[in-house]
C-alpha cells in the first residue's frame, strides 16, 4: 500500500473531514493525528522528525493510502519526495483569523494542559521547529498559519495540487483523483462541539 494524497493543510482546516472523504474515494486508511495517540513508536517518530531526523516513511504510513492533518502537514514537502505520485490537498479555513479561533477554542489549549510527555513534547517541538514556537499568540499564529500556506501555494508541484477548503465538498477532491462523486453527502466531522464532546467522553 502506497500514499495516494497528502494533506498539507494544519490542523482546524477540516482535515477530519477530508480523512473520512478520502476513506470512501479511497477505499482504505486515511493516516490523521488520531491514529498517533495510540501508538507510541509514532509518536516518538514524529518527535524525531520535529527535530530534523526524518523516518522511514513507510515504517509509519504502509497501512495507509492517504495522510492529513498534523503531523503530517508540517513534513507534507519530505512526504512529497517520498511519495512522487501523491497529490497534495491543502485544506484551508476562510482566513487566519477563523482558523485561529477554532484552533484556540480545541487543540492549543487542550494540548497546553496535557501532562508531560511524549505526546506533548511531540507536538510542542512540531509548532515550535515547524510553526511557531508561540501558538498561543494569536498573531505569530496567523502569520505561521499564512505562511505556510503560503509556502505549500508555492512550492507544491502544480499538477498535483489542489487548493481546497471543506465548503467545496466532493467536487475539486474527486476531479483531482479522477473519481466519480460518491451519492453520499459530503462527511462533514470534528466540528468545536464535536471536539469538546469527544474530549468529555475521554475524561469520563
Amino acid at each position: 500500500m502506497t500514499i495516494k494524497v497528502i494533506g498539507a493543510g494544519v490542523g482546524r482546516t477540516g482535515t477530519t473531514s477530508l480523512c473520512a472523504a478520502l476513506e470512501i474515494l479511497l477505499g482504505d486508511r486515511c493516516y490523521h493525528m488520531q491514529e498517533v495517540f495510540p501508538r507510541e513508536h509514532h509518536v516518538e517518530a514524529w518527535h524525531c522528525a520535529a527535530l530534523g531526523q526524518m523516518p522511514d516513511w513507510p515504517n509509519v504510513l504502509s497501512e495507509y493510502v492517504a495522510a492529513v492533518d498534523w503531523p503530517v502537514a508540517a513534513y507534507w514537502q519530505e512526504l512529497a519526495e517520498a511519495y512522487p505520485d501523491a497529490l497534495i490537498v491543502l485544506s484551508t479555513r476562510a482566513d487566519g483569523g477563523t482558523w485561529f479561533k477554532s484552533a484556540s477554542n480545541t487543540i492549543i489549549p487542550t494540548t497546553m494542559k496535557l501532562p508531560d510527555g511524549p505526546f506533548r513534547r511531540m507536538v510542542l517541538d512540531m509548532w515550535k521547529f515547524r510553526f511557531t514556537a508561540e501558538i498561543e499568540n494569536k498573531d505569530a499564529a496567523v502569520a505561521a498559519y499564512e505562511a505556510h500556506n503560503a509556502t505549500v501555494r508555492e512550492k507544491a508541484p502544480q499538477s498535483r495540487f489542489l487548493d481546497w477548503r471543506a465548503e467545496q465538498g466532493w467536487a475539486p477532491l474527486c476531479d483531482a483523483l479522477g473519481i466519480a462523486v460518491p451519492d453520499d453527502p459530503f462527511p462533514h466531522a470534528n466540528t468545536t462541539a464535536d471536539f469538546h464532546a469527544h474530549m468529555k467522553s475521554l475524561a469520563s
